[in-house]
């Protein structure tokens, strides 16, 4: 009978994009549980030492890098130090906050501009810096926490449904483009409670003249979990991609919504 395949990441090292809060944060914890050390990076230096101080009393390994992916030169100046201490990333968490909320015919040029430079182009730069390392290894994970929005748009989600689509299109290309046992694949979290959603819920209610309480049963409406997923739900996700288990998932986009998507 075959081995089952591993989902230990004992060995690996790992580098999570916004890993301050919500599903980044979850997703760091997440892949130290499975062995990983972690690289926690995200602007907010305390919330990251938070998380880190969490996994190492918990006996994983951890280190935290600060960088803000709107400045990616300095990103550049972040990963190469990085690397040079550390050594080879295996696996890469695509992860930021997204654009804020509004229809798109109102979005000013500069809002498309800047979603896609901290989305697309970081994410590409990522790539191309931590890809020798997980050529020369054999192994490399690339995981982006991206949206439903990419099967299905978003109302009043305008430049983060373009935005989302986008990165999903470059990560279908690099699919096919990327080494033997280098891996690329999307997540797709419904609504998750993380400070991000209870922010959009906000705008939503003020926007509609309506109540937080009566958007969120709207969102619930929709799912039929009937409840909004934790982002541990979603992390758990991110560190099965990751793993060896999941060497032949490549170039997909998983949903973790609930059942929310009507789409197949």
């Amino acid at each position: 009978m075959a081995e089952t395949p591993s989902q230990s990441l004992i060995g690996r090292t790992a580098l999570v994009c916004g890993a301050s809060r919500g599903i980044g944060r979850a997703s760091a914890l997440a892949l130290a549980a499975a062995g990983a050390h972690v690289v926690l990076l995200a602007r907010s230096g305390d919330r990251l030492k938070a998380a880190a101080s969490e996994i190492l009393a918990a006996g994983g390994a951890a280190s935290v890098v600060t960088a803000d992916l709107d400045d990616r030169s300095g990103l550049d100046g972040v990963i190469e130090t990085l690397l040079s201490e550390h050594g080879p990333v295996h696996v890469l968490v695509n992860n930021s906050s997204g654009p804020p909320g509004g229809p798109l015919l109102r979005a000013a040029p500069e809002e498309l501009l800047t979603a896609f430079g901290r989305h697309v182009l970081a994410g590409h730069m990522l790539v191309q810096k931590l890809l020798p390392g997980m050529r020369d290894a054999g192994y490399g994970r690339i995981i982006n926490v991206i949206s439903t929005s990419v099967r299905e748009p978003i109302p009043n989600l305008g430049v983060s449904n373009t935005i989302r689509g986008a990165m999903a299109s470059w990560a279908k290309t690099l699919s096919r483009e990327l080494p033997p046992g280098v891996t690329i694949n999307n997540v797709l979290p419904g609504f998750t409670d993380t400070e991000r959603l209870g922010s959009l819920g906000a705008s939503r209610a003020a926007r509609e003249g309506t109540t937080t309480e009566a958007v969120k049963e709207a969102w619930l409406a929709q799912v039929p979990e009937r409840r909004l997923a934790q982002p541990e739900e979603t992390a758990a996700a991110i560190a099965f991609l990751a793993s060896p288990a999941a060497a032949y998932i490549r170039g997909t986009s998983l949903p973790v919504d609930g059942g929310r998507l009507r789409s197949i």
